[in-house]
């Protein structure tokens, strides 16, 4: 069952409850609650006949705005979309929450109604990054969530990154790297440096391969599947290349719209072309994951259309489906085990054999 807060996005509920319909069309299993006001809920829905048999609505009134602040939502949110989305998975009634709301309250209530793992200091946002290895993708995180990250911190976020990476990307043995200004193991910040010894050491028992330390050219390449950093830094990662896809796409379309001998070579090049849009459609790889709550939790993006949220529910049903939070709970337990071990440099564990 997936819990889906059908007002936080810029479009309105109506395009959310077109995203459930797209999902229900392409998945015969997926079940949904979705929280709104009921009257316009029950509006929306009961034109498709073929979901509303599939989806429960939870009446919920108030609606949490993108310029409301965490400390607001928190005092006053309780009859609001996003918080009755959040406590259904609390409650154990779905297995992951989807928003398109207000990032920063949607964590905030999230950490509030769930908590976080024992021994999370600071939970995650994870997200899917267009790239050159098979699969599509890398993945990277944190992108926001906290500013800071200590050497403890970056290994917790590495053990679930592989996590996700596997039952998200379906990698048996994720490549792990930490993003610095260089690859050379004498540059960086101290926490980095502590950082890779102790992601290093964890590598055999958390079933990855650490390739030491990448670069933010790396980010793309094929070099690596998941990269770990701090919020502030994957943030602005984040940020830039979003809008660095947005320039190259408008000085595309302005090339080919510049003469009427570009127009026929765009029209030449459709095929390649609309493949290309299809390969970096943010839309595709729209949601990014709460990581280290004891609940999981899938952020979508504010504008996303009916498409965008229907990828962010794909991805929120493999993760459910592939028992994720379960298995991101024991690598977090691990992390806690290694970093009470304390090793010393150059130290390794042997294998467990287990897998998450």
């Amino acid at each position: 069952m997936i819990s889906v807060d059908a007002m936080g996005g810029d479009r309105g509920p109506a395009a959310i409850v077109a995203g459930i319909e797209q999902s229900c069309d392409k998945n015969p299993e997926i079940r949904f609650i979705v929280h709104g006001p009921e009257p316009e809920l029950r509006r929306l829905i009961g034109r498709r006949r073929e979901i509303a048999d599939r989806c429960v609505i939870r009446h919920a009134p108030g609606v949490v705005s993108m310029t409301d602040k965490p400390s607001q939502v928190i005092r006053s949110a309780q009859d609001t979309s996003m918080w009755s989305a959040v406590e259904s998975v609390r409650n154990g009634e779905a297995t992951v929450a989807v928003s398109c709301g207000n990032t920063g309250a949607l964590m905030a209530l999230s950490m509030l109604r769930l908590r976080k793992l024992p021994g999370v200091a600071r939970p995650a946002i994870a997200i899917l990054w267009p790239s050159r290895n098979p699969t599509g993708f890398n993945v990277m995180l944190d992108v926001g969530a906290d500013i800071k990250a200590d050497a403890t911190d970056l290994l917790q976020y590495a053990l679930m990154g592989a996590s996700y990476a596997r039952n998200g990307l379906g990698l048996d043995r994720p490549r792990v790297g930490l993003l610095n200004v260089g690859t050379e193991e004498h540059k960086g910040r101290a926490e980095l440096k502590e950082a890779q010894e102790l992601v290093a050491a964890a590598a055999p028992r958390g079933q990855f391969d650490y390739v030491g330390f990448v670069e933010g050219s790396d980010l793309m390449s094929d070099r690596v599947d998941v990269i770990v950093t701090d919020g502030f830094t994957g943030n602005i990662a984040l940020k830039a290349g979003e809008g660095t896809a947005k320039l190259v796409g408008d000085f595309l379309k302005e090339a080919f719209a510049n003469s009427i001998m570009s127009k026929f070579a765009a029209l030449l090049a459709m095929t390649s072309l609309k493949r290309l849009q299809k390969r970096i459609d943010p839309r595709r790889v729209n949601g990014g994951v709460f990581l280290g709550l004891n609940g999981t939790v899938v952020k979508s993006h504010g504008s996303a259309d009916a498409t965008g949220l229907s990828a962010a529910i794909k991805l929120a049903f493999q993760l459910a489906k592939s028992g994720f939070h379960e298995r991101l709970a024991a690598r977090v337990a691990q992390a806690a085990e290694q970093a009470a071990a304390a090793p010393a440099p150059g130290a390794t564990h042997a294998p467990t054999g287990d897998s998450a």
